[in-house]
């Protein structure tokens, strides 16, 4: 459980209202130098100084400073940028350090990057694998989805769920978020974890054709939930799994402009989608023969 922030002294001696303290998109004034030296510091390594910022410059199309030709292209100075230019190099340099037979950036260093983010109130924090940034969330709604990939992926009958959950949550909150990928890997997600429950012996199954066998078998599943005599156990896994499946926007062309899904959609899907996961790899979800 984390500890909310000390409130500022004048605020706790009624000098002054509290007010809103992030979290702050992009880099604030109040943040700038501590990342810009973060960068400076973790590339700035003993033996190969030049490769890794080299390597980011090509990568983020950055050209060097070459001001001065008697010192040579200068890759580390040109990475010294501001907003999100140097959320994008951070984000470059963690995916890196994680590709190289040795790790270009210490552990240490990864703990402090994450220690600044959190202490000046960033809207960014580094990613449990350590190889990027990620928007913040809330650390229990966080921890739960993270949670349930590891139990999908512990679910022999999930099948691919939880790679394409993961691939959701980094599609929905990385630093460069893809909203129609992440809302079409939620919706496989469901399908992987519900398919041996819903439609085993349809292997072009998908989130449509198990409403359709649902809606014609309903007799047949049940759920963990108790419900009261006479109604419809299926009906609540029933209603997500179509709220799901019917706001993907992006599915199919027509003549009309398709629309791809907002933002907003895609994050929301996601969170559905760990909720059925869940439900079918833990088994609160069952089919009578």
């Amino acid at each position: 459980m984390s500890t909310p922030p000390r409130p500022r002294f004048s605020v706790r001696a009624g000098l002054a209202e509290p007010t809103a303290d992030g979290p702050y998109d992009g880099v604030p004034d109040h943040l700038l130098v501590a990342l810009q030296t973060w960068v400076k510091e973790s590339l700035s390594y003993e033996g190969r100084p030049k490769e890794a910022a080299r390597h980011i410059c090509l990568l983020l199309r950055i050209a060097p400073i070459t001001s001065n030709p008697r010192l040579g292209p200068q890759y580390l100075g040109a990475l010294m940028l501001s907003g999100n230019d140097l959320l994008d190099v951070i984000d470059a340099t963690l995916a890196y350090s994680t590709t190289t037979p040795t790790s270009v950036v210490a552990s240490w260093r990864i703990r402090e990057l994450q220690t600044l983010l959190d202490n000046a109130g960033s809207a960014y924090r580094v990613t449990d694998a350590e190889d990027g940034l990620e928007e913040r969330v809330d650390p229990a709604v966080r921890d739960a989805v993270r949670h349930t990939v590891a139990d999908a992926a512990a679910a022999a009958s999930s099948g691919s769920a939880a790679d394409h959950l993961a691939a959701a949550w980094q599609a929905a909150y990385g630093r460069a978020p893809d909203p129609q990928r992440a809302y079409s890997e939620a919706i496989k997600a469901v399908e992987a974890a519900a398919h041996a429950t819903v439609q085993t012996n349809n292997k072009n199954a998908t989130l449509g054709t198990m409403l359709g066998e649902i809606g014609n078998a309903r007799h047949k599943f049940k759920t963990a939930l108790s419900t009261r005599p006479g109604t419809d156990p299926i009906a609540p896994v029933e209603a997500m799994m179509r709220a799901l499946w019917e706001g993907q926007t992006s599915r199919h062309g027509g003549q009309t402009v398709t629309l791809s899904e907002t933002l907003e959609a895609a994050r929301a899907g996601v969170h559905l989608a760990a909720a059925l996961v869940q439900w079918f790899a833990s088994g609160a979800v069952t089919r009578t023969p």
